[in-house]
């Protein structure tokens, strides 16, 4: 019994250390009060940087290209959502939000609607992309989502001519769901995915390549962490718990008294 008490405590120990990993499967905590930028860039160089959680508007015209770029780490399953103010009279639109990696590279999205096609009389139309969880390696050929940085660019496709440079406002958020050991890989990226000096002021500019000011809120992740192992343990605890209860239950309560001695 001694055995199945040590192995219960450790078995203890170990729920306790899982509990905040499970805490960390749920949506990013948002951001509200923080200053959110209220311009989008016009292209990937100069696109706005936002924080997941953290709204962003903007003003522009139908037909402009809107750019913003956010940071998405290993084991995120990020969820990014626009919604286009329409100008009071217009004929039908189709809008569309697209997101890049790092590399820039198309990124599909899993379900949400991407696209829509807002009607004469819509004052609005939202829009939805939900990506595939950002792995921490992948092969070089493949096209997963790694960590690093990624841009949302949001426009207008087949629209009347007579509705090129009417005044539109728009609005974009990025959240994001942990999903935690269940996506985890063997294998990290030397560096996340993040621009370089492209994206900084001529007079800011130095020789080595610069990274922009994105980051993960808690700093990238090393890739090889996760609450994979924690599960891994608990799991053979259990295992080693049923062997013990097992035998046990098996073994009986040893050699009966009647048996004649050897």
């Amino acid at each position: 019994m001694r055995v199945v008490r040590v192995l219960s405590a450790a078995l203890l120990t170990l729920g306790l250390a899982a509990a905040p990993a499970a805490a960390d499967a749920s949506p990013s905590p948002s951001q509200d009060g923080a200053s959110a930028p209220t311009q989008a860039g016009t292209s990937f160089r100069t696109a706005a940087e936002i924080e997941q959680g953290q709204p962003a508007t903007a003003s522009g015209s139908t037909g402009d290209y809107l750019y913003w770029s956010f940071p998405a780490d290993t084991g995120q399953r990020p969820t990014v959502k626009a919604t286009v103010k329409l100008p009071e009279s217009h004929a039908s639109q189709t809008w569309q939000i697209d997101v890049y990696d790092g590399l820039r590279r198309r990124q599909a999205c899993q379900y949400g609607a991407q696209t829509r096609t807002a009607a004469a009389d819509a004052s609005s139309v939202q829009l939805a992309c939900v990506l595939r969880t950002v792995r921490a390696w992948s092969e070089p050929w493949a096209n997963d989502p790694l960590p690093g940085t990624y841009y949302i660019r949001l426009t207008a496709t087949g629209v009347a001519t007579a509705d090129l440079g009417l005044p539109v406002g728009s609005e974009v958020r990025v959240d994001s769901r942990d999903i935690g050991g269940s996506a985890a890989v063997d294998g990290s990226l030397a560096e996340p995915l993040v621009p370089g000096v492209a994206t900084k002021p001529a007079e800011e500019r130095e020789d080595a390549a610069v990274p922009a000011g994105l980051e993960s809120e808690d700093g990238w992740a090393s890739g090889w962490w996760s609450d994979r192992w924690v599960w891994t343990a608990v799991g053979g605890i259990l295992a080693a718990l049923a062997g013990v209860g097992g035998y046990a239950l098996t073994r009986g309560s040893g050699r009966p008294s009647r048996a004649p001695a050897a």
